[in-house]
């Protein structure tokens, strides 16, 4: 017997819910768009659109979990109150704006016997368990990560990039260390941190991270005023030879060749929401989340030139 859909509303509609959000549920033979939640008004073609979690829930449509894609300073409420109404909830990345959020709402979605999802997107790139599996089977001599784009052309606009909670340059960077936390087989400590604030801004617009896994050394430069080709690229040198993860990981090389694929990352993760619900599990790993909060915490302040978008 099949089982019936599972009802999805997404909660915030910026560029990332219209870009993935959106196109992968109405993909999805196991979930179904039932409706989108936004203070601002926007709204989705085909569904009711409400400003609120409570506007939701007065207008009885029928709604089994919510994806959360608003900035990362009100996922924590926001999911609180989801769960508090019995919904299942995916998080964007990060999933929330600090680590003790996280926790507690991985507390109350054991509490309530529901789902709670940490859906790092760049772990599910065509190139990423490729990667993970050919780097078992070695030792990581040193890894470079090079993550520089142009905030203008992917966050135009998005003042709350830059407020407190809102991560500046982590919030692109954070996907390359959710894939490194993913691919490397050993746990990741950060030993040193430079990071550039704008003169009038609240968070980094550049960050260099020293970091180690059993002993040997990660390189991180990651910059928000690259122009031109972007750079999202992950090199491993390994005793069997170098790993390059590139284009955000959906392009793997290896000393035998090259693999690409076509751009699958939220399909795939929508595809494991799905399993999660079904199986009455969850799945919330706070490790990249880490790593950033050690960087603010360990860091050394640089400030630098005011930032205008």
């Amino acid at each position: 017997m099949t089982a019936p859909p599972i009802r999805v509303a997404v909660v915030g509609l910026g560029k990332i819910a219209r870009d993935q959000h959106l196109p992968a549920l109405r993909a999805s033979p196991a979930l179904v768009l039932a409706a989108t939640v936004c203070p601002f008004g926007t709204l989705a073609e085909g569904v009711p659109g409400f400003a609120t979690i409570e506007d939701l829930e007065a207008a009885g449509v029928a709604v089994d979990a919510v994806a959360i894609c608003t900035p990362p300073q009100v996922r924590h409420r926001l999911a609180a109150q989801a769960l508090g109404r019995g919904l299942h909830v995916l998080l964007e990345k990060p999933p929330a704006a600090t680590l003790s959020e996280a926790a507690s709402l991985v507390d109350l979605a054991a509490g309530a016997g529901l789902t709670i999802f940490a859906a790092w997107h760049s772990r599910f790139a065509a190139g990423v368990e490729p990667a993970r599996e050919w780097l078992a089977r070695r030792r990581i001599l040193g890894v470079r990560i090079t993550w520089r784009e142009d905030v203008r052309v992917w966050h135009p606009g998005q003042a709350w990039i830059w407020q407190s909670g809102g991560f500046g340059v982590f919030d692109p960077g954070i996907n390359a260390l959710s894939i490194a936390t993913r691919i490397l087989p050993h746990p990741i400590a950060l030993t040193d941190a430079e990071l550039e604030f704008p003169a009038n801004q609240h968070a980094p617009i550049a960050a260099r991270l020293s970091l180690e896994t059993a002993g040997a050394p990660i390189a991180v430069d990651f910059d928000f005023r690259q122009t031109g080709p972007q750079s999202w690229d992950i090199e491993v040198e390994t005793d069997g030879g170098t790993l390059l993860l590139s284009h955000g990981g959906a392009v793997l090389t290896l000393p035998e060749g090259t693999r690409q694929a076509s751009d699958a990352e939220y399909p795939a993760l929508y595809a494991r929401f799905t399993d999660l619900i079904r199986s009455g599990a969850s799945d919330v790993d706070t490790a990249p989340l880490q790593l950033v909060a050690d960087a603010f915490a360990r860091g050394r302040v640089i400030p630098t030139e005011p930032f205008h978008d």
